[in-house]
């Protein structure tokens, strides 16, 4: 079914309905909308919370929310948010335990409730960070379950990206601003003199199911043209790229370049890199109990090669210096992420450079390391 489904057209009303339809399933749908000064992932109750209207200014180290003049609800760049945030929750509860008063102690494991979630909007690079994190935390022999869990029951309606941000460089990490397969809906925003409008491509049978409910009409070739040519125009216009080169060789003979330590003198550890990208997935684990000491729960929760006890063995850390972190996050992300899990760790979003404080560009300190790796070499 999914193979022959013709492409369809849903205005800004069947957008409604989509939303709408749904809700009525009893899904959690997450999109963007705006609060806070950004465009956040949250949820939503109809569609009319979407951001119309509204787009971003990304440079390094800045990100501010500007007025479109063309209503587009998707025509922004990666907020803060990745879905990370809620297939991979920043603090999860893995189990407690109790003492009795005859001193037995019960273990119960923690088996909530999960959303059905429904993800309104997942950018193409989103969507290949989600397919990344599949692997690494589903495809291995230690299987994050509650990952597992919260993914498996997951809908992804795409928005393909017709306007990238000065910090986007998906396409030299080899994606594009189209959908790759894995969602259910794909959607591509189309503003022009015959209206508002958003042509729909299905990449599932549940996709197919879902928008059988909604009013459409079948896809006319001025609406595909647009949003192809829109498309393709977004693959010329990436603000940032990566160098053209065998990164996963040029990080391997970079380990002792001195460009580490002029990015060590900028940057402050804090991590914010790590919070932000849509694949890093560490965690750590702790253990909190009630003041009687009769209570212990076990929580999960994110943790970050840039901080100090991240690699604390035997009495100290490993990786001291901000020179070692660094290289450690960015070694791993883009090289021996493929030893590990057959593929770069990176998509291309550009949140990294976006939300440094103090305005890191992972595709500036790249370019320095091939400049000074081919100074030695010549």
């Amino acid at each position: 079914m999914t193979a022959t489904a013709a492409p369809a057209v849903l205005d800004r009303e069947g957008l409604g309905a989509l939303v709408a339809a749904l809700v009525a399933q009893g899904r959690t749908v997450v999109g963007p909308t705006v609060r806070d000064g950004a465009v956040v992932l949250a949820e939503l109750t109809s569609a009319d919370a979407l951001p119309f209207g509204w787009g971003v200014e990304l440079e390094a180290g800045r990100y501010r929310l500007v007025r479109r003049e063309d209503g587009a609800a998707f025509a922004h760049s990666a907020g803060p948010q990745s879905w990370k945030n809620f297939l991979h929750p920043a603090r999860e509860r893995l189990w407690s335990a109790d003492r009795k008063p005859d001193g037995e102690v019960s273990f119960s494991a923690d088996e909530p409730d999960d959303p059905s979630y429904a993800f309104l909007g997942v950018r193409p690079c989103d969507l290949r960070a989600i397919a990344i994190q599949d692997r690494v935390l589903t495809g291995g022999r230690y299987e994050d379950t509650g990952y597992g869990r919260r993914r498996s029951g997951a809908l992804l309606i795409a928005a393909e990206c017709t306007d990238p941000g000065a910090t986007c460089f998906c396409v030299s990490m080899g994606g594009g601003p189209a959908a790759d397969p894995g969602y259910d809906l794909a959607l591509t925003e189309v503003v022009d003199e015959h209206g508002h409008r958003f042509l729909v491509r299905v990449g599932s049978e549940e996709g197919a199911r879902l928008l059988a409910q909604v009013p459409h009409s079948a896809a006319d070739a001025v609406t595909e043209d647009t949003a192809r040519a829109s498309v393709d125009g977004a693959r010329d216009r990436m603000g940032r790229s990566l160098p053209p080169v065998d990164l996963r060789t040029l990080m391997g003979s970079s380990l002792d370049a001195e460009r580490w330590n002029d990015v060590a003198e900028r940057c402050l550890t804090c991590g914010n890199c790590t919070m932000v990208c849509p694949t890093c997935f560490c965690t750590t684990t702790e253990e909190v109990t009630d003041l009687t000491g009769d209570h212990t729960e076990r929580w999960q929760r994110w943790d970050s090669c840039f901080d100090l006890d991240f690699s604390y063995l035997h009495g100290g850390p490993v990786r001291r210096s901000a020179r070692s972190r660094y290289r450690q996050w960015l070694t791993h992300k883009l090289s021996t992420w493929h030893d590990q899990f057959d593929t770069s760790g990176c998509v291309g979003c550009g949140r990294c450079i976006a939300w440094c404080p103090v305005g890191i560009d992972i595709t500036e300190e790249v370019a320095a390391l091939k400049a000074e790796l081919e100074t030695e070499t010549d």
